[in-house]
């Protein structure tokens, strides 16, 4: 026990907000929900869920040695309304957690900090994950006491809401299993209702390829006609099903200085954005998860959003990308360029 609780106040020292100890596994039913979704093709283009899914279902089949995973929680909860540029049209509209420094590389540095502490002090090995490799981070992060995955299928955690950024720490100390905290979400279906595509078929199911976060970040082709409407001005990633969890009233603005948002990235203009080549791209996400996604991908999210504004002149900003040279992003400017303006 004095391993686990000198272990926790590193981990908040270097700045993390949520710990917990759970064994290396998972349970039938977190195996039963991947085989579900993926059967069902709720992945749609994300094949490496598929590839490596025994690894995934099974953290032993990743690392035989492991004996505990090590779940840890990182805020980056929004000072001010996650959703307030969804009212500005002119404007495209960033998930919260792109709005700033990458966190793959802010969380991975803390948890190497945290990950030499434990083999310095305690001995044993270990490896560090952060969303790089098939592991099962929510399912991990609720048996570990960090919360529960909510009808939206992200974690919930009491202290928190829904804004918590996770990485784990394998290791083959066996350390005591954190209790579970408790919570839930009731008959609560906020986040079920304000999906702008209907992505939930069910209550804690998820139909990625019906999700904004997928068609904006993940999906590498057209995004499909018939859901181009339903995804207004958002142009990577979205907020809607996390920022109206009721359980958000209990979290505060997130300490990591690295997580502010830039104002660069808070609400730029449409118009602005479509003028981007790729050497402007790299230059104003330079540091940003959205750099990964490449020009071609973010414009034709650009594109896309144009065409649900009513604006005349952001139709000319569309119709100068019709003949681009990528074939995707001239059939979104071919979209949005002749999309009715009444």
């Amino acid at each position: 026990m004095i391993h686990a609780d000198r272990i926790r106040d590193k981990a908040l020292a270097l700045g993390f907000d949520a710990i917990g100890f759970a064994p290396a596994n998972l349970g039938p039913e977190a195996r039963a929900h991947l085989t579900a979704f993926l059967e069902a093709g709720h992945h749609g283009s994300m094949g490496w869920l598929a590839e490596r899914a025994e690894q995934r279902a099974n953290p032993q089949t990743l690392w035989p040695a492991a004996q505990t995973a090590i779940a840890l929680g990182l805020s980056y909860a929004p000072a001010g309304d996650a959703l307030e540029t969804l009212q500005r049209p002119e404007c495209g509209n960033i998930s919260v957690y792109a709005r700033h420094r990458d966190y793959h590389d802010v969380l991975r540095g803390k948890l190497k900090h945290l990950a030499q502490f434990i083999v310095s002090r305690f001995g044993g090995e270990v490896k560090v994950f952060v969303d790089t490799a098939p592991v099962m981070e929510k399912p991990i992060a609720a048996q570990a006491g960090l919360g529960w995955q909510g009808k939206h299928t992200n974690l919930v955690s009491r202290a928190h809401g829904s804004w918590l950024f996770l990485g784990e720490i394998f290791t083959t100390l066996d350390l005591p299993r954190s209790p579970d905290l408790g919570g839930g979400c009731g008959t609560c279906e906020r986040c079920l209702n304000i999906c702008p595509t209907n992505a939930f078929p069910a209550p804690y199911r998820l139909d990625a390829t019906r999700c904004i976060s997928y068609l904006t970040i993940e999906h590498p082709g057209p995004i499909p006609e018939a859901l181009r409407p339903l995804m207004g001005n958002r142009i990577y990633g979205c907020d809607d099903c996390l920022a109206v969890c009721p359980w958000n009233r209990f979290s505060k603005p997130s300490r990591e200085d690295k997580f502010f948002a830039r104002p660069e990235l808070t609400a730029p203009l449409l118009a602005d954005l479509a003028a981007l080549d790729d050497s402007g791209f790299r230059q104003l996400f330079s540091g940003s998860p959205v750099k990964r996604i490449g020009r071609n991908r973010f414009v034709r999210n650009v594109l896309n959003a144009i065409g649900n504004t009513k604006d005349a002149a952001l139709r000319v900003a569309a119709q100068k990308l019709t003949e681009d040279a990528d074939p995707v992003v001239a059939d979104a400017a071919r979209w949005a360029a002749t999309r009715p303006l009444c």
